[in-house]
């Protein structure tokens, strides 16, 4: 199975470098930076699950595809997604499966109304990892699995052939027959910690130490469980209990990435993340559902990028 990875930034470099490792046929579709970066350092992973480094990994710009791929994983974020499209319309074939590991739901749509329901497959991936200034693929830590499956449900023979190429690489992989409850519940679950931490500035630990903190948090979760559940994805009680206990959690550190990118002047999925979310939650047409704690922090999100558009915040 011969399989494209949208670009070698850190989640694409990191999954497509461990297929690398495995075995796989793996090429990377990269701009002309990354192609040169590549060709002088090669990739180069540090993880706690092992290091990784690979001499003149396969790249390919988007100009010289010549034939379409099997399997295209799309990893980049949500506001490059327009550009990515436009960089994959030469891989895509009749047989094309397209796997993206976007969070939030909005993107489904966009690949749908561009290549059409059956090449489109639903996926999500649990990675903490970034680029240092050299171009090296850092994974904070132990965690990286990835989830993948047919949006209507069931395990087709297409999973499964995915499946195959893809478990057994040095990370978790799951071929899931609800995927969509599964992109769901992570959405629920990153969309709460995305909203609380920027809008607090703040690790969960800090947030719930200062009054009224863990009932901001909770709150969130569960505006974010009711606007899953009237759009049919009510979030699994295991995953309720577990989310409650990581935004109750005394001492903790944890943040979202939109967080660190706010904090870097970098840009952000306030759209699809959360401004999304609010936007589903009119769309169920469900009277009880009132998002006023979300609707804040997507106000504090937006005032944000206008202020980085105008040029008032530094971009790293």
């Amino acid at each position: 199975m011969r399989i494209l990875v949208v670009g070698a930034g850190a989640i694409g470099g990191y999954f497509g470098g461990r297929l690398l490792e495995a075995g796989r046929d793996v090429t990377f579709l990269v701009r002309e930076r990354r192609a040169a970066q590549l060709a002088q350092t090669g990739l180069n992973v540090r993880s706690p699950n092992g290091d990784l480094s690979i001499p003149n990994p396969p790249i390919v710009l988007a100009k010289d595809v010549r034939e379409p791929f099997d399997l295209i994983l799309l990893s980049c974020k949500a506001y490059d997604l327009d550009g990515a499209i436009e960089s994959i319309k030469t891989s895509v074939g009749p047989n094309t499966a397209i796997l993206p590991m976007l969070n939030g739901m909005h993107h489904l749509d966009v690949l749908e109304a561009q290549f059409g329901a059956e090449r489109v497959l639903g996926g999500q991936c649990i990675v903490a990892v970034t680029l240092d200034a050299d171009g090296t693929i850092v994974h904070l830590n132990k965690l990286h699995s990835m989830a993948f499956g047919e949006r209507a449900g069931g395990l087709s023979a297409r999973i499964e052939a995915i499946s195959a190429q893809l478990t057994g690489a040095q990370f978790d992989a799951f071929a899931s027959p609800e995927i969509i409850q599964s992109m769901w519940e992570k959405w629920v679950f990153l969309a709460t910690l995305a909203a609380g931490t920027c809008l607090m500035r703040a690790p969960v630990g800090d947030i719930i130490a200062a009054p009224g903190g863990q009932k901001l948090l909770l709150d969130l979760f569960d505006e974010a469980r009711a606007i899953a559940s009237a759009n049919g994805f009510t979030p699994g009680e295991a995953v309720v209990a577990r989310a409650r206990a990581m935004f109750t959690e005394a001492g903790s550190t944890i943040t979202a990435s939109m967080l660190r990118d706010l904090e870097n002047g970098a840009r952000i999925e306030a759209d699809h993340v959360v401004g999304d979310l609010i936007t589903r939650a009119k769309a169920a047409h469900v009277d009880q559902i009132s998002t006023p704690v979300f609707s804040t922090a997507y106000t504090h999100l937006k005032a944000y990028e206008s202020r980085r558009e105008r040029g008032d915040v530094k971009a790293s």
